[in-house]
């Protein structure tokens, strides 16, 4: 995936098209497969973050903050 960002500092998908033949295409899980782990979760990551902000409106967070107090 390319990204670019812009001059107000947001990240935009760039656009990019490939010509293939019909039987020579790749399947998804061929090209992540390929790629590197850390590539893998990075992407995982991004998703996962573009979720919560669809679904929830912002990042998701502590709901509460605990203080472990030895006794």
């Amino acid at each position: 995936m390319g990204y670019t960002l812009t001059m107000q500092g947001k990240r935009e998908i760039q656009k990019v098209v490939t010509k293939v033949k019909r039987n020579s295409r790749k399947t998804d899980s061929a090209y992540w497969r390929q790629q590197p782990y850390i590539t893998r979760l990075a992407a995982l990551e991004e998703i996962r973050q573009e979720y919560h902000r669809w679904r929830y409106g912002a990042e998701p967070g502590f709901q509460r903050v605990y203080k472990i107090v030895k006794r």
